[in-house]
C-alpha cells in the first residue's frame, strides 16, 4: 500500500477547556477522495487547519508527504477554504496571476472562466467564485487537495462541475480530503470519515457505514395524524414521497404510537442521512 499523502495519528486540539478535535486518526493516499462528513461544530475545519499546520496539535501527530507540515509540504497542496481564499478586490485573472507567481505556476485563465477574467471576484456569483477558487488551487498541479465545504451554497449544476474537477484530479493521481455535510456528495467519495463532537464515529464506504441498519416505513392516507402521534410518542418521522420514515425506532414502537390509525408498517434499509443522524446524535451524547 502506498505511503499516505497526509496522515493524522491520535490528533487532538483543545481551546482552553473545549476539545475541538479528539484523538482523530485519518489518512489519504494518491487517487483517493476521502469525504470528511459532519455537522457544524463537528471539528472538520479545525482538522483541516491542523493538517495544513496552520494550527499546532495539542496531542498526536500530523504528517504531510511523510514529514511534519511546513512551507515546503504546503507547496504540494491545493487548498480551498470555506472563505474561498480569493481577494475580492482583484479580478479573476489577477487572483490567478498572484497565486501563479507564488507557486511558480501557470497563470492561464481556464476557458470556463475567460468571460469572467476581468471581473472582480467580489462581484461574481458564488458558483463562479468557487470555480475560480478551484482553478487557483489546481494551477500548480498539487499532489493533495484539501477542500473545506467546496460546494456550499452553489446550485446543483455548479456542484456537479466541481465534483467532476475533483474526480479528474484524483484520476490524475492526486489525493483529496473534502469536508461536507451534504450526504448526496458522499457517493462521490472513495471512503468516508464521519465526525461528531470532534471524534471519528465511523469510517468506510457508504455501504459499510450504513451496514445492516434498517428504518421503519409506514404507508397511510392519514400522514398528518400519524406525524402528530409519532411526535407525541417521542419518535422522529420524516415524510419521504408517499411514505413516512421513522429512523431509530422499532416497528412495534411505531405501531403502538399509531394506535388504531389505519397504516401499513414495514422496514427498509436505512439511508446514509438516517445513519449519519444516529451517529452524530450518539457522538454528541457521549461527549
Amino acid at each position: 500500500m502506498p505511503e499516505p499523502l497526509a496522515e493524522c495519528a491520535a490528533v487532538s486540539r483543545t481551546f482552553g477547556s473545549f476539545t475541538a478535535v479528539d484523538r482523530v486518526d485519518l489518512a489519504v493516499r494518491s487517487g483517493e477522495v476521502v469525504g470528511l462528513l459532519g455537522g457544524n461544530g463537528a471539528g472538520k475545519t479545525t482538522l483541516i487547519r491542523l493538517l495544513l499546520g496552520l494550527l499546532p496539535v495539542s496531542a498526536g501527530s500530523v504528517r504531510l508527504f511523510g514529514q511534519p507540515p511546513s512551507r515546503a509540504t504546503r507547496r504540494r497542496i491545493g487548498y480551498v477554504p470555506q472563505t474561498l481564499g480569493l481577494y475580492d478586490d482583484l479580478t479573476v485573472a489577477e487572483n490567478l496571476a498572484f497565486s501563479g507567481a507564488v507557486f511558480s505556476a501557470s497563470a492561464r485563465t481556464p476557458a470556463s472562466l475567460r468571460r469572467y477574467a476581468g471581473a472582480l471576484v467580489g462581484d461574481l456569483p458564488l458558483g463562479v467564485a468557487r470555480r475560480a477558487a478551484f482553478a487557483q488551487a489546481l494551477a500548480h498541479a498539487p499532489d493533495l487537495l484539501l477542500l473545506d465545504e467546496p460546494t456550499s451554497g452553489v446550485d446543483p449544476l455548479a456542484r456537479a462541475r466541481l465534483w467532476e474537477t475533483i474526480g479528474e484530479a484524483a484520476a490524475a493521481g492526486a489525493g483529496a480530503i473534502v469536508t461536507t455535510h451534504n450526504m448526496e456528495e458522499a457517493e462521490e467519495c472513495s471512503r468516508l470519515v464521519v465526525m461528531a463532537a470532534g471524534r471519528v464515529v465511523a469510517v468506510g464506504t457508504t455501504k459499510q457505514i450504513i451496514g445492516p441498519e434498517r428504518t421503519v416505513v409506514l404507508h397511510t392516507a392519514h400522514w398528518a395524524v400519524a406525524l402528530r402521534r409519532l411526535e407525541a410518542a417521542g419518535l422522529r418521522a420524516v415524510l419521504s414521497g408517499p411514505v413516512l420514515r421513522v429512523p431509530g425506532a422499532a416497528a412495534a414502537q411505531v405501531a403502538e404510537a399509531l394506535g388504531d390509525l389505519p397504516a401499513a408498517v414495514g422496514e427498509e434499509p436505512a439511508t446514509l442521512d438516517e445513519r449519519f443522524f444516529d451517529l452524530a446524535q450518539a457522538g454528541a451524547q457521549s461527549r
